[in-house]
């Protein structure tokens, strides 16, 4: 088990709980184990971030971007963030809420791809 800051445990329970439609859109095809038997979890602490999904099997983090990424103080932050996820040996792949939400099999081939290369 990876540490984490418990103050995010919280909220990492209301984000679970109030999943963005894109996410939902993922998590249906990333739960139980769907994806080359890798176990995914939701909304999951790692250091001082959440992260959207978590795949420890692979060493990988899936990141679903809405608009608020996409402002410089947006992609600096998604900076740092990616930059302290791979100081920990993870992957990081980013996609947007769209990609989730209309183009889902590109995203899960990707996914699966990188699976399958670590």
């Amino acid at each position: 088990m990876r540490p984490y800051h418990r103050y995010l445990k919280p909220h990492a329970r209301r984000l679970r709980r109030d999943m963005t439609d894109a996410e939902q859109r993922l998590w249906f095809h990333l739960r139980r184990k769907q994806l080359d038997g890798v176990q995914f979890y939701r909304q999951k602490p790692l250091g001082r971030y959440v992260v959207d999904f978590y795949g420890p099997a692979a060493d990988l983090v899936i990141e679903l971007d809405g608009s608020q990424h996409f402002t410089a103080n947006g992609l600096a932050g998604d900076r740092r963030r990616d930059a302290f996820l791979a100081g920990q040996g993870l992957r990081v792949l980013r996609f947007d809420d769209r990609q989730a939400l209309l183009e889902t099999t590109a995203v899960l081939e990707v996914i699966l791809r990188v699976i399958r290369e670590r």
